[in-house]
């Protein structure tokens, strides 16, 4: 089975490390994983950040020569279906309905997002080629039920709507050791949602007994000065490791007793997954997208303030066999729901609905 897949935000092999582009290697990996072979169709980043008429007329003729080489090329390789990861209206698929559509095979998307109020102002071209991208998809994957909401409202046809939980980039998890040692944040340190998530911290951990307890942050950005000012009240007990590369992180994430992020607007969050599968019981707070992958559990609401948060936390701190059972309970969801297994068999089986079989 041949496949082209197609990023138009940010491809697989952009040099720039970030979510989207983790997210494009996994769903390629899935794919392999199935046995189809995949062709990354084009490079083309249809990014307009800023409701750039110019430059969205400019990529709109650049996806023209596309459309047109890709269609040839298709034919030679003998592709079975086209699958784009993430639609919108700053970076619209202006490639990928064409191609299946000369082609005659099946269109489907990974991460769409309906936005009809942008059809009008600057991004209103862009937007009309998102809404038509949505639109012609065969089958549209959705990684949290926040996701679905106007997916569902703005569905086209027959168009099949299916839940594609967000995974890692494995096939297994590794033995789990006893979450002891520090507890662990890990969030990019930018202004907007993700301070947020840092001030949430600083508040629950000024409401925390000072009997010993320690905190890693790993993670860097241009709002790291504002981060330190937030934590420099707990002085020495707030670490911070800067940014991590995998490998790093993943013996951070087995050297912590949990893992603490509110998860202020977070689309879902691969870190909670990271620390799952190595065993660590998360405390977070109970927000959209962020339960899509928690295991289930006892999460405060953000309505409920601070104390919830300082209470779990320091009920896990003070109980090592509370987080040794639900670290487990937190891999074995992870390893049943949230890995390359179970998102080839998502994939492949809404594949077959489209008539394209291994």
């Amino acid at each position: 089975m041949r496949l082209a897949f197609y990023a138009p935000l940010k491809a697989p092999d952009h040099p720039n490390p970030s979510g989207d582009r983790a997210m494009a290697r996994a769903l390629i990996a899935a794919f392999e994983y199935g046995g189809a072979t995949v062709t990354m169709a084009s490079t083309l980043r249809s990014r307009d950040g800023a409701g750039d008429a110019a430059l969205q007329r400019d990529l709109l003729a650049q996806a023209q020569a596309e459309i047109a080489r890709l269609t040839v090329l298709g034919q030679t390789e003998g592709w079975r279906a086209w699958v784009t990861y993430h639609n919108y209206y700053k970076a619209p698929d202006l490639i990928g309905p064409s191609v299946a559509r000369a082609l005659g095979i099946p269109y489907l998307l990974i991460e769409a997002t309906r936005a009809r109020k942008r059809l009008s102002g600057s991004w209103a071209a862009f937007a009309q080629a998102a809404e038509a991208a949505s639109d012609a998809a065969d089958v549209i994957f959705y990684f949290t039920h926040r996701d679905a909401e106007t997916l569902h409202r703005d569905r086209a046809g027959r168009q099949r709507l299916i839940h594609l939980p967000p995974f890692l980039l494995r096939d297994s998890v590794d033995t789990a050791v006893a979450p002891v040692g520090p507890m662990l944040a890990v969030g990019m340190m930018r202004e907007g949602d993700k301070l947020a998530s840092y001030q949430i911290i600083a508040d629950t951990l000024a409401q925390l007994p000072n009997d010993g307890w320690s905190l890693r942050i790993a993670g860097d950005g241009r709002a790291r000065a504002k981060v330190e000012r937030l934590m420099a009240p707990f002085g020495p007990a707030v670490q911070f490791l800067g940014q991590l590369d995998a490998v790093a992180l993943e013996g951070v994430y087995r050297t912590s007793s949990l893992l603490f992020w509110p998860g202020v607007n977070e689309a879902f969050g691969l870190a909670y997954l990271e620390a799952q599968a190595a065993g660590l019981p998360v405390v977070a707070q109970d927000r959209p997208g962020v339960r899509d992958v928690l295991a289930p559990g006892d999460y405060p609401k953000p309505e409920d303030g601070i104390a919830p948060l300082a209470a779990r936390l320091q009920g896990l701190l003070s109980d090592p066999a509370l987080r040794q059972r639900l670290g487990t309970q937190a891999q074995a969801h992870v390893a049943a729901h949230h890995l390359l297994p179970a998102a080839a068999e998502t994939l492949f089986a809404a594949l077959a609905t489209c008539g394209v079989h291994r």
